[in-house]
């Protein structure tokens, strides 16, 4: 997944049906010699709203959670989309415009309070390791740089086969990632974690070699290739918010025959198009157990 120099400013067009961040707060520097717990968070995605639904189908939202021993405060930190996963993971098609227009940034959400009840209900509320201040500091100015050079968000896992060694060709980047990301840090700055299973949702699609077509100018600009535009607005517009139950089977049924009869899907990944050759089983929800790291560092005991 690569990095970018620095966050491009969000067009208004982009809108979120639920504000990103709405109790965000600057990350504090904590004293070094502060102990500070450290918690694996883990609930269904849109729990607030749906509860227990989406936890069946394992599609889980992670999230880390800090308390200081000096103030007794606690924090809470994760990473998602600015404006809805749906967002993220489809394009809108816009009159007027020829290329797909994209609201696909995620960021970084840091806020003081850990929501026992949000978490325990349905999820995962379980201390993983302890650090000191140093630690939490210098773990900062990572979120910082990770913050300002991982900025779009990226649902799919595009892999070649379900085999355990199979090859990947696109990793995801969404809220796990980050906090796997977060982990690995502070195991790298010295951080001993626990010996406990942690299991993390990925959405995977299964392709063969996918083929690389151009990014937005080469494609849809002046001297773009007209035929693969349309064909990608094709494929995407049956992505679109559904106004109406009729209109929601018959763009189902134009998704069925694109994937699967079709074996066609139009990744989006560091802003350039891909094809991918679909294969069965076309799609799949895992829930893999990802090891607490080990790190570079020796350890630091608190």
């Amino acid at each position: 997944h690569r990095r970018f120099d620095y966050r491009p400013k969000t067009d208004p067009y982009c809108q979120a049906r639920y504000t990103f961040c709405p109790t965000g707060s600057a990350i504090p520097v904590m004293k070094e010699e502060d102990v500070i717990e450290v918690y694996r968070l883990q609930a269904p995605v849109w729990e607030f709203k749906y509860g227990d639904l989406l936890g069946h189908l394992k599609i889980m939202h992670d999230a880390v959670g800090f308390k200081s021993s000096l103030t007794g405060k606690n924090y809470t930190m994760e990473w998602y989309e600015l404006f809805q996963l749906g967002n993220c993971t489809f394009p809108h098609l816009r009159p007027g415009m020829d290329a797909p227009f994209w609201c696909n940034q995620g960021a970084a959400c840091f806020y003081e309070g850990i929501d026992d009840a949000h978490w325990k209900a349905n999820g995962t509320l379980v201390l993983v390791t302890t650090i000191s201040g140093t630690m939490f500091n210098e773990m900062a100015q990572w979120v910082k740089y990770d913050n300002e050079t991982g900025i779009y968000y990226e649902t799919w896992t595009v892999q070649a086969s379900p085999d355990k060694n199979s090859t990947m060709w696109f990793d995801s980047y969404e809220c796990s990632k980050f906090i796997l990301r977060t982990y690995q840090k502070l195991a790298d700055l010295g951080a001993v974690f626990k010996k406990i299973q942690t299991n993390y949702t990925s959405i995977i699609l299964f392709s063969g070699e996918p083929i690389y077509l151009g990014n937005e100018t080469s494609i849809f600009g002046p001297q773009g290739n007209k035929t693969l535009a349309a064909a990608i607005r094709d494929f995407y517009n049956p992505f679109k918010p559904h106004q109406s139950v009729r209109e929601f089977f018959v763009d189902l049924f134009k998704i069925i025959d694109h994937v699967i009869l079709n074996h066609q899907f139009y990744l989006f990944y560091n802003l350039e198009y891909w094809f991918l050759p679909m294969k069965s089983p076309y799609l799949k929800i895992v829930y893999e157990e990802v090891p607490l790291p080990v790190g570079s560092k020796a350890s630091f005991d608190v």
